[in-house]
């Protein structure tokens, strides 16, 4: 790397678990020039600074170039791939089994711009918006994504990201939710997905802010996703783009600590 380096640059530990993700050369035809490490390197520095794409800084590969790897690899399933595996890894190298039992589940409403094509109004949040579903598990590892307009209520979110998930994990027993997800969820989830669905609430004696068992973790999640200014507010014209954002942040963030393990194994 002949540039100066950013702080969101990989690393050398975090490029080789990238790596096997990356496209080959293909035997035929003209041989890449590009650099996939810098393309994922402008990637990350545009989501975690919040800039345009029109903006990247000229020492990245050209705009058009880094955006169109960063599409190919969501129409693809790369950058939910990475995450699965990823999280995984961590999990196995947690002493987890790789597949979770408990989850979590919580929704956050974002303001959009004029460009976003889809959007509603959160009359609880007062947010005219979009609204993010996600599932964690229990180290607050992202397990699906799902960005719907803000006016489609939690229970309703819910229903559309189990049946999305069903199939995906096997061992998957329990799910813990706040109050916005009570009602005839409960019963729904446990008739068609044989899950139990605990509701965490909080009680009239409690003052201020409080931390609530299981809901924590998912709360945490966010609060991970909110440090990437691009993720601050949703700018993406389509909600697919703006679910691919939160994949690709999450698995940044599951590298880096791969990374970390990695190289303390290597030196120990």
């Amino acid at each position: 790397m002949t540039r100066k380096s950013y702080p969101t640059d990989l690393t050398d530990a975090e490029w080789d678990l990238f790596q096997p993700y990356m496209p080959t050369n293909q035997v035929l035809g003209r041989k890449r020039s590009i650099d996939l490490r810098e393309v994922l390197n402008a990637i990350y520095y545009l989501i975690r600074t919040g800039c345009q794409w029109r903006m990247l800084p000229h020492d990245f590969p050209a705009w058009p170039t880094v955006y169109s790897y960063f599409s190919f690899w969501r129409r693809t399933g790369v950058w939910i791939k990475m995450n699965t595996d990823f999280r995984q890894d961590l999990r196995q190298a947690s002493g987890r089994d790789p597949e979770p039992s408990a989850a979590a589940i919580d929704s956050q409403s974002v303001k959009t711009t004029e460009e976003c094509t889809e959007r509603g109004y959160d009359a609880g949040k007062c947010i005219k918006g979009r609204k993010r579903h996600i599932l964690v598990d229990t180290m607050g590892l992202l397990l699906f994504a799902l960005v719907l307009t803000a006016d489609i209520q939690d229970r309703d979110g819910a229903k559309l990201l189990f049946e999305k998930v069903k199939e995906c994990f096997p061992r998957l027993k329990l799910v813990w939710a706040d109050g916005g997800y009570a009602g005839k969820l409960v019963d729904w989830v446990k008739q068609f997905y044989r899950w139990v669905l605990e509701i965490v609430k909080r009680t009239d004696d409690m003052k201020g802010f409080v931390l609530l068992p299981h809901r924590w973790v998912v709360e945490r999640t966010f609060a991970w996703l909110n440090r990437w200014r691009r993720l601050s507010k949703d700018y993406e014209r389509l909600t697919d783009t703006s679910e691919t954002l939160i994949y690709a942040t999450m698995s940044s963030l599951m590298v880096r600590r791969l990374a970390r393990m990695k190289v303390a194994q290597a030196a120990a």
